[in-house]
């Protein structure tokens, strides 16, 4: 028998991973300093990162518009922030940068009526994908505005108020606003009753109003409850429009948003 004294045993510690701890309680011997996980890093130094966001979620008309953008690292854009808190005329201003400056961007959407047959949230990450899946340069992180993510092929990271956080986010949420507003601009022209022009789509005193006087037209999202009612008191029936895709990319030669380019009673493919 051998008199080499043996090593002591390892006791078997638990899988559990603690993922944050306070100062203190590694100085008490709580927690040991080598169990603690510093937070995820999605990114490498290789990685080509796209923003996305949508705008459109919450009006009673109209698709949802989605955005995603590659910005260059080479020509900086200065301004950049949450669409929201931007004036029209600052968006206006940006949005010709990030199209003129970015290394690749798309603005897709999903249509009234995907928006009745998914509901709405599907239907925003529909349009998501179909963003980011337009872009010219394939990339290989997806940084999303909110805290789910479209089912995408490559990796991606949902990030809570992204668009106020994360440059390439805030560019996308600017494309995806100043896009859908020119939509409903001209949405206005063809349906002047409802005011598309001053709400956008949304529910306010003046829609509702309009609503209840004229009834839905066909890009109001029956799915939501002030159209439904609408729909149904007045007994109204008719086409849903068809489904929209991709609005602009960059691959269609970087050009601004065409009202030629987008029928709203017509695919545009």
């Amino acid at each position: 028998m051998s008199d080499t004294p043996r090593a002591p045993r390892r006791t078997k510690k638990a899988a559990a991973v603690v993922v944050a701890a306070s100062p203190e309680a590694v100085q008490s011997g709580a927690i040991e300093p080598g169990s603690i996980q510093p937070g995820f890093n999605f990114e490498s130094p290789v990685d080509i990162v796209c923003g996305v966001d949508e705008a459109g979620r919450g009006p009673l008309a109209g698709p949802v518009v989605a955005a995603a953008v590659i910005l260059n690292p080479k020509r900086r854009i200065r301004g950049l922030d949450d669409s929201k808190v931007l004036s029209a005329k600052k968006r206006e201003e940006l949005y010709d940068k990030i199209v003129e400056r970015s290394l690749a961007y798309c603005v897709a959407s999903a249509s009234v009526e995907e928006i009745d047959t998914l509901n709405i949230l599907h239907a925003t990450m529909l349009a998501m994908r179909r963003a980011v899946e337009g872009l010219s340069i394939v990339p290989t992180l997806a940084k999303i505005d909110g805290n789910r993510c479209p089912t995408l092929s490559i990796r991606s990271e949902a990030i809570v108020s992204g668009d106020a956080l994360v440059p390439c986010i805030s560019a996308a949420s600017i494309l995806a606003k100043v896009t859908r507003d020119r939509m409903l601009l001209q949405l206005h022209q063809d349906f002047p009753l409802y005011g598309f022009d001053a709400h956008a789509g949304y529910g306010t005193p003046q829609h509702l109003s309009a609503l209840r006087e004229h009834g839905p037209c066909l890009h109001h999202r029956r799915s939501f409850a002030p159209v439904r009612e609408a729909h149904l008191r007045l007994g109204l029936q008719g086409a849903v429009p068809a489904s929209a895709v991709v609005i602009m990319s960059s691959q269609q030669g970087g050009a601004a948003f065409d009202e030629a380019s987008f029928d709203l009673d017509q695919p545009p493919f």
